[in-house]
């Protein structure tokens, strides 16, 4: 029986494995220009993303980006960080002011699709819409909100889920609404509204800049689910599947117990071919996805940790966001956090 053109080529595949990877448009355009743009939020955000005193960035979503960066280019300085609003931030990525949003942004269906044409490539942080609100108004559920003023930024989800969660519930509110992230806080802060709404891990954030954060509270509710990630252009299936198989393995470190701490001596006698395989030591995964080095897991978490470590070291409970893990522990704990198998 005679192979089908399309047999033929599988069984070609299946034998010799595939060619080497080409890379796309806009990962040529990075590697041309030698280095990554991020989109981060600004001009900062707690925990997340923000400046220290000498103007470096650093936070959780940065740590991401300059993951990326190692990659890409085996160097996690080669990026240059863009601050961008809510606002801001798509049109910045469309245009190519910014190769990869690293700002808290929701993976939803019409960002995704032929609406927007934007890629999602994995989730790095689960998070859920909540209600700040004074500690002085005796407020313990967001049902008890009926009539507020809330404050909230235009054009987000977050204002769509506010709508929704009041409108299912019966109740009123009256929005004040202001793009600049900054700004809103002062308003909220300064008492133009009764209730500030953002994700939880955001809230959390936010609430460290007020004047006095010890005396406001974060609602138990929380109101939508809030999938976060970095975000690409579609039409770049490499610079996809490296930002994703980045983030998978600050997750898959995690789940095997490779840390900052330990990979070098891990990398040195493990003989575990998962392990050998994942650190670089045998075959070479990074070549499948078009990385700098073949050991570019090994390097990343040589440099940053894994996921757990960088979450503990921005976000944790010992930090001012002081933020549980919940449901952004692994599988193996509990929790949401799952990589697909590096083989």
């Amino acid at each position: 029986m005679k192979l089908t053109a399309f047999a033929a080529a599988a069984a070609a595949f299946l034998m010799f494995g595939p060619s080497q990877a080409m890379a796309g448009r806009d990962l040529d355009q990075i590697r041309a220009r030698g280095q990554l743009l991020c989109g981060v939020q600004g001009p900062s955000n707690p925990g997340f993303g923000f400046p220290n005193a000498q103007g470096q960035w650093q936070g959780f979503n940065v740590e991401v980006c300059r993951s990326v960066a190692i990659t890409i280019f085996g160097d996690p300085n080669r990026v240059q960080f863009v601050p961008v609003t809510t606002q801001s931030r798509f049109p910045a990525l469309s245009s190519g002011e910014v190769d990869i949003l690293s700002n808290n942004s929701t993976w939803t269906l019409t960002r995704d699709s032929n609406v927007n044409r934007f890629n999602f490539p994995a989730i790095v942080f689960y998070d859920g819409q909540s209600m700040m609100v004074p500690r002085r108004l005796n407020v313990t559920s967001a049902r008890q909100l009926d009539g507020a003023t809330v404050c909230v930024q235009p054009g987000t989800t977050t204002e769509l889920n506010l709508a929704d969660y009041f409108r299912q519930h019966n109740m009123r509110f009256t929005p004040v609404v202001v793009a600049d992230l900054d700004e809103l806080r002062r308003a909220y802060d300064s008492g133009r509204c009764d209730v500030f709404t953002n994700d939880f891990a955001a809230l959390a954030a936010q609430r460290t800049l007020l004047s006095r954060p010890a005396d406001h509270v974060i609602l138990p509710e929380r109101i939508s689910k809030e999938p976060l990630g970095p975000v690409v252009r579609q039409g770049d299936e490499e610079l996809t599947n490296i930002v994703a198989w980045t983030v998978f393995a600050l997750i898959e470190a995690e789940e095997l117990g490779i840390t900052q701490a330990n990979v070098e001596q891990i990398a040195g006698s493990s003989t575990n071919p998962i392990v050998r395989r994942f650190l670089g030591v045998e075959g070479n995964m990074g070549e499948s996805i078009n990385a700098a080095r073949a050991d570019y897991a090994r390097q990343i978490i040589r440099t940053f940790g894994n996921y757990g470590e960088i979450y503990e070291r921005w976000l944790g409970e010992r930090t001012p966001l002081g933020l549980e893990r919940g449901q952004n522990r692994t599988w193996l704990n509990g929790g949401l956090l799952y990589a697909p198998p590096a083989r």
